[in-house]
């Protein structure tokens, strides 16, 4: 008696997928969640073991941390401080039931990258217009 054996169906691959605002923001929120705990834990060493080393390593921290690279770097933990927020939010809403149909789900996708950059900007224009940096 031969046995037929059947091909063991595949998983879709990303290949097969089109690439959705939703899906973005889905990976992003990982991504961002990731990205925060480790700069974070990194920024918050380097300023610690700077403080507690002396007045030159700290002295050195500060120039890092207010010239060019510590602002580009600021913008950006700003930036995904608040694409992981928005979407936290997003998930809240989804949460109760509401903006579970396609479309809905894209606009509130669609509208958490655009609340984070503006906020991110509005942000970062506060504080570089009230420091004069």
């Amino acid at each position: 008696m031969a046995t037929v054996v059947r091909p063991r169906p595949l998983s879709p691959h990303l290949s097969i997928w089109k690439w959705r605002v939703h899906m973005l923001v889905s990976i992003l929120h990982r991504a961002t969640g990731s990205a925060l705990a480790f700069g974070a834990v990194v920024l918050f060493l380097w300023w610690l073991v700077a403080a507690a080393t002396g007045a030159e390593a700290y002295n050195i921290f500060y120039g890092v941390a207010t010239g060019w690279f510590g602002i580009l770097v600021g913008v950006g933990l700003t930036l995904v401080m608040f694409q992981h927020m928005m979407s936290g939010i997003r998930h809240l809403i989804m949460d109760t039931g509401a903006g579970l149909e396609v479309l809905a789900s894209k606009r509130l996708a669609t509208l958490t990258m655009v609340a984070s950059v503006s906020l991110t900007a509005l942000t970062w224009a506060v504080i570089l217009l009230t420091k004069g940096v």
